[in-house]
């Protein structure tokens, strides 16, 4: 496992584990999952994961208690991370959560605590005023946001008077938008953008096409899985492969090698299984070329999906099947 070259209380894995799909039935992995949820834990603990990141609202609190219960007595070992959900996120509410989530969580301090999406409403002042008395207790460790732009990232940052350590977006091969600032910024400032669903939800890893759509209530709302979509996307596809099999490596594991080529990017893909964690560590190992990044961005570019109010129509089509 590689990790991320800055200096943190506890070292952070380029790969983490999201936890989401953790206590959610809307990921459609069926009953059995929080079973298997401890066996993909202790895995990505055997191969030199560190970074586990949960929320609050992920199964309205099942996932963190998961979570906890599959680390055990190695919480302390590894770098913990939770958001708050930030529905009036005022100080005392803040810290209400936190202690909250430290709980469900079954550790003395949260290493990396979240606000889960910017207000509109409350501004960051308040909130990381209350951020910061839970890191003056003890009870934080770092701060970090999500779903922030540049500008927001760094006036929260101004508002806490510490670093913001990280920024968790959405970020993978068909997502590049924090390529434009955020990463740049990461890099320069020497913080972490966190990328969830790096793998767009499954949509890179070639296991879909037009005739063999997702199953799944949360796939199946993304305009990526449209036919028209899928059918576009073929061409990003055949690059993956194209690369994956000069590098004995899955087309998955190459669009994450594309994240991780980027040294303050830290992605966190979800596992449905111990297989699936282990391929996801091993894509920290694989170093592209230059020339295979330069051929997989080009092929990203080229990508052209069909979203927003444009897919409407086409979404509520697939859904009654029409």
């Amino acid at each position: 496992m590689r990790f991320v070259p800055l200096d943190t209380p506890k070292p952070i894995s380029k790969i983490g584990l999201g936890t989401w799909q953790f206590g959610s039935k809307e990921w459609g992995y069926g009953p059995d999952y929080e079973r298997r949820a401890a066996d993909i834990v202790r895995r990505a603990l055997d191969l030199g994961v560190t970074l586990f990141d949960t929320a609050e609202v992920y199964g309205f609190g099942r996932s963190e208690r998961i979570l906890g219960a599959a680390l055990g007595a190695d919480r302390e070992k590894v770098v913990v991370a939770s958001k708050v959900f930030p529905v009036l996120p005022v100080a005392p509410v803040v810290q209400q959560r936190a202690v909250a989530s430290a709980a469900r969580l079954g550790v003395q301090g949260i290493d990396l605590y979240q606000v889960h999406q910017p207000n509109p409403v409350v501004a960051d002042t308040t909130t990381m005023r209350g951020m910061r008395a839970l890191q003056d207790v003890g009870l934080v460790a770092e701060v970090g946001v999500s779903n922030y732009s540049l500008r927001r990232w760094r006036f929260a940052e101004a508002a806490l008077g510490r670093r913001v350590l990280s920024n968790q977006v959405r970020y993978s091969m068909i997502d590049r938008g924090p390529e434009e600032d955020l990463i740049p910024y990461a890099e320069q400032a020497g913080r972490i953008v966190i990328a969830y669903s790096p793998l767009a939800q499954g949509f890179l890893s070639g296991r879909y096409d037009a005739k063999h759509p997702p199953s799944g209530a949360v796939r199946r709302a993304n305009p990526y899985f449209l036919p028209v979509n899928l059918e576009r996307g073929t061409a990003l596809i055949a690059t993956l492969r194209e690369v994956a099999d000069a590098h004995d490596a899955t087309p998955s594991q190459i669009a994450l090698a594309y994240l991780l080529h980027h040294p303050n990017v830290v992605a966190i893909p979800g596992a449905s299984g111990v297989e699936q964690m282990e391929r996801n560590a091993a894509a920290a190992e694989i170093d592209l070329g230059a020339d295979e990044y330069a051929a997989l961005a080009a092929a990203a570019r080229q990508f052209r999906p069909v979203t927003g109010l444009a897919a409407v129509p086409r979404l509520i089509r697939a859904r009654v099947g029409k």
